[in-house]
C-alpha cells in the first residue's frame, strides 16, 4: 500500500474519525484507524464497536492499493505537526507504516486490517432525509439536556421521534426536558422512536456542517446510519424504553411570565457566582411586575438582583438549579422567553415567545 496525500486534505477526515476512537481499549486494533486505498480514494474508519465513522478523501496520487490499520491518536499527531502545505507520502513496509514529509520521516506500527471489527448491520426499516442545518439545530437545542453515566442508561441518549412530516428531538436527565420538533420528508402514516446514545449524538453533530445540504438517516432495528457528504456515520441504538415525555410537560399552569432573554441571563449568571457550587440552587419571588433572584452559600455570602417582568397574580416562592435556567436561555433564539408555572412545587415550563416549536421542562428545587 503506497499513496501521497496532501496535509490540508487528510487532516479533516483524520479528526473526525479519530475523534470516534477511544484513548483507553481493550482491544488494541480499536486504538486504531483501519484505512484502505483504493482507486484514487482513501478511506479512513474509526469505531469503538458503539459508534462507526467512515470519512473519504481524494488522493493525490495512488501508486498501491491495500489496507492497514495505524494508531489512530499518534498518526493525527504526526499530520497535525506538519506544515500546513506538505505533501504526505505514506507506505506500508512491512509490518509498519512509513510516513514521509520533506525532510521529515515517521515509522509506526500496524495491525492488520483483517483484524478490524465491523459495526455490524442491521435490517432498514426507515429512511428519511432533511437539512443538516435543521438536525444540527434539533441536536444544539435539546442535546444540553441529556443524562451523562445515569443508571437508568436509556436516558443517556436521545429520542429520535419520527411522525408524519416531522422529527422530534427529546433528551431528559430526569431533573429537566427538552424537546424541539423540525419538519422532515416522512412516508404518510409513518410512527417510529429510537434512542441513540450520547455519545453517537455528539459525534453526529460534530459531522453537520449546516447549510442546505442534506442529510440522509437510515434507521434499522439496532443501529441508524446517517450519510453526510464524504462521511458515513453508524452508531448503535440504546435498547429501551424513553420516558412518556408528553405525561412529564406541565398541562395546567396558569401563571405566565414574560421577560427580556438576555436580561435574565445575565441576571441568573450574576447571582449564580455566590451560589451553592454543589447545588447551584437559586430562589425565585415572582410578584407584580417584578423577578427577584437570590442565592447564598455556606460561606453566607449573598446576592440578590430584582428585574422587570412582565408578570400579573400571586406571589410565587420558588427554586431553580441556576445551570439549568441558563442553558436554557443560553439556547433558545427568542428575544422574549415565557415561562409558564402552576405554584411553588411544580416544573416550570419555559418557551421562546416565538418559538413554538421547542420546549423546556424544569423541575423545582427545594430550597
Amino acid at each position: 500500500m503506497r499513496f501521497v496525500i496532501t496535509r490540508e486534505a487528510l487532516i479533516k477526515p483524520l479528526q473526525l474519525v479519530a475523534g470516534v476512537v477511544e484513548r483507553r481499549q481493550t482491544l488494541p486494533v480499536l486504538s486504531n484507524i483501519l484505512m484502505v486505498a483504493e482507486g484514487d480514494q482513501l478511506s479512513l474508519t474509526g469505531t469503538d464497536l458503539e459508534v462507526e465513522l467512515v470519512g473519504r478523501v481524494q488522493l493525490d496520487e495512488l501508486t498501491q492499493a491495500g489496507s492497514v490499520t495505524v494508531p489512530a491518536r499518534k498518526l493525527m499527531d504526526i499530520c497535525k505537526s506538519l506544515a500546513d502545505d506538505s505533501r504526505i507520502e505514506m507506505e506500508v513496509v512491512g509490518q509498519k507504516m512509513v510516513i514521509k514529509s520533506g525532510r521529515s520521516k515517521f515509522s509506526l506500527s500496524t495491525l492488520a486490517a483483517s483484524e478490524f471489527p465491523n459495526v455490524e448491520d442491521s435490517p432498514q426499516t426507515l429512511e428519511l432525509s432533511l437539512p443538516q442545518a435543521e438536525l444540527r439545530q434539533l441536536i444544539d437545542k435539546t442535546g444540553f439536556s441529556m443524562a451523562q453515566q445515569d443508571v437508568r442508561y436509556y436516558l443517556n441518549g436521545m429520542l429520535l421521534e419520527v411522525s408524519e412530516d416531522s422529527l422530534r428531538a427529546v433528551a431528559t436527565d430526569g431533573h429537566r426536558l427538552a424537546t424541539s420538533l423540525s419538519d422532515a420528508e416522512v412516508p404518510a402514516g409513518t410512527q417510529h422512536q429510537i434512542i441513540v446514545p450520547r455519545k453517537g449524538i455528539l459525534e453526529l453533530a460534530r459531522l453537520l456542517q449546516g447549510g442546505d445540504a442534506a442529510v440522509t438517516l437510515v434507521i434499522g432495528a439496532s443501529h441508524i446510519r446517517a450519510n453526510v457528504g464524504d462521511y458515513t456515520f453508524t452508531s448503535k441504538l440504546v435498547d429501551g424504553k424513553f420516558p412518556d415525555y408528553q405525561r412529564v410537560i406541565p398541562k395546567n399552569g396558569d401563571k405566565i411570565l414574560l421577560g427580556d432573554r438576555q436580561e435574565l441571563r445575565q441576571v441568573f449568571h450574576r447571582i449564580s457566582i455566590l451560589s451553592n457550587e454543589k447545588y447551584r440552587g437559586v430562589r425565585l419571588t415572582l410578584s407584580d411586575g417584578y423577578l427577584q433572584v437570590m442565592a447564598n452559600n455556606p460561606e453566607q455570602e449573598e446576592a440578590e438582583e430584582t428585574v422587570a417582568v412582565d408578570y400579573e397574580g400571586p406571589t410565587i416562592d420558588i427554586g431553580f438549579n441556576v445551570n439549568y435556567l441558563m442553558d436554557v436561555l443560553s439556547i433558545l433564539h427568542s428575544d422574549v422567553v415565557k415561562f409558564t408555572l402552576a405554584d411553588a412545587n411544580s416544573s416550570a415550563l419555559v418557551e421562546g415567545f416565538d418559538d413554538p416549536n421547542s420546549t423546556y421542562v424544569i423541575m423545582p428545587m427545594r430550597m
